[in-house]
């Protein structure tokens, strides 16, 4: 019999559950247990009736398939970055476990388990000169990332990660492992690219493409708002000017007046605007040489860097965080509400950040295999994040006020809303602001018939039913 760990001893149900799989299982109460429902996001964490971290395939469908029969909702987590709404009781598969990479060079592909992180495709990819359609942070699960879109590095050169996947296998509430392709599960296939995978199953794995990109330049340049808060304004100007080979970011946040913190940074507004230049090397200083001009410049990381190391562009803090987030697309930024943007945030009681994405280029295009990705006319994308001082205070009316008097000032201009590049739950008003009418329409007959009793929970769901 499996492993179970628990501090009551084990009930009949998890001796059950435990014979049916291969990884251990892990009740309430125990530290194994807490150490695999708890990832980055740490509001609404997961409070299932168990956990099993599966070992392979075999052990999701046995989980999946022994919760179903009980009527258990169920979930899977890896790293925990998209966290939103906790599951309460039923079933968490844990996919750490799962984390082979295997690439094959002469096809340009990589076949990625759900317990991979970027970090682990890109490095392996990079040992043969290609690069995944990775996004800012190494440490995200490439799978949930590529099926919610995926709005990386290359992604005005090469689109969304989700139109590049040739194959997902999922794990639907029947049990059942479905190798899923365009000409196997046409809908399923559309759906789960762009729609998400959470909503209709358990992802085991993908086939992704790869691309001929080994090295880039990029990295950030760090500019200072306090002295200069037109920087934002000035990186929209210069956005209407780069080529597809450029993706861009800025983040803007208050750095705290204290040790730790580099000297030129404390206690001053700060725009880290993060670049990737995929075209001639020899161009890409030429190409971000404007935005020096933007505002003092406080740190610069720009270089040219082999793209395993790629996660060195954003350099973003991957400590756990008590966060949440609204975010928003735009077909146009409007320079007087980013001044408004800059203030409002600068000056909050409590700790917040901005995050802006260049889009369009590739990104607008229609890719060879439709899919369930939406807005894709949307110019720009905004995400602000507010974070908790402890898990305990939670996510407060202020908080809350904030992010949607932020969103608020972008109105005129909203398309929509983005699953990649949102943070924290969605209910499901939220997720029909992701998708136009007909897209809704045939995700909620893609969930009626592969989930109809809504056995898979999510934090962007997609009602069996329909909105």
């Amino acid at each position: 019999m499996n492993e179970t760990t628990s501090t009551t001893g084990n009930t009949d149900m998890l001796r059950d559950l435990a014979g049916r799989v291969s990884g251990p299982v892990h009740a309430p109460g125990t530290r194994a247990y807490d150490e695999t429902r708890t990832g980055m996001q740490l509001l609404d964490r997961h409070r299932p009736d168990a956990v099993v971290e599966a070992a392979g395939s075999q052990d999701v469908c046995a989980a999946v398939a022994w919760a179903s029969e009980r009527g258990l909702r169920v979930s899977a987590q890896l790293t925990g970055h998209g966290l939103g709404a906790g599951l309460e009781g039923g079933l968490l598969v844990a996919t750490r476990r799962l984390d082979g990479v295997r690439v094959d060079p002469g096809r340009s592909t990589a076949w990625v388990e759900a317990g991979a992180t970027w970090r682990t495709v890109a490095e392996a990819a990079a040992e043969h000169g290609l690069a995944p359609l990775s996004g800012s942070s190494p440490e995200v699960g490439a799978v949930s990332y590529t099926l919610g879109g995926g709005v990386g590095l290359l992604a005005r050169r090469y689109g969304f990660a989700a139109d590049h996947v040739r194959r997902v296998d999922l794990v639907t509430a029947d049990g059942r492992l479905r190798q899923i392709t365009k000409d196997s599960d046409p809908d399923l296939f559309w759906a789960v690219r762009g729609g998400g995978a959470g909503a209709f199953g358990v992802v085991t794995g993908m086939e992704i493409d790869l691309f001929p990109v080994p090295r880039i330049y990029g990295g950030s340049l760090y500019l200072d708002m306090t002295a200069d808060p037109g920087a934002l304004e000035a990186w929209r100007r210069w956005t209407e000017t780069v080529p597809e080979e450029l993706t861009s970011g800025v983040s803007v946040l208050v750095y705290p007046d204290m040790e730790g913190v580099p000297e030129p940074m404390r206690g001053r507004q700060v725009a880290q605007v993060s670049v990737a230049w995929s075209g001639p090397s020899e161009e890409g200083a030429k190409v971000v040489e404007p935005l020096r001009s933007a505002a003092p410049v406080l740190a610069d990381t720009l270089r040219e860097l082999p793209y395993g190391e790629s996660g060195a562009v954003f350099d973003e803090h991957h400590d756990q965080a008590g966060f949440r987030g609204r975010n928003v697309l735009v077909d146009r930024l409007d320079g007087e509400a980013l001044a408004e943007l800059a203030r409002l945030t600068g000056t909050a009681p409590f700790f917040c950040a901005v995050w802006l994405r260049h889009l369009g280029g590739a990104l607008a295009r229609e890719p060879r295999v439709a899919n369930a990705v939406g807005h894709r006319g949307a110019a720009y994308a905004l995400t602000v994040l507010t974070f908790a001082d402890d898990e305990d205070a939670g996510d407060t009316g202020a908080m809350r006020d904030l992010r949607e008097e932020a969103a608020a000032l972008f109105g005129p201009h909203a398309v929509g809303r983005s699953f990649t590049l949102g943070f924290g739950p969605m209910d499901e008003a939220g997720v029909r602001e992701v998708f136009d009418g007909p897209d809704r329409a045939r995700l909620a007959r893609v969930k009626a018939e592969y989930d109809p009793r809504a056995v898979f929970h999510s934090n962007r769901p997609i009602p069996p039913g329909g909105w």
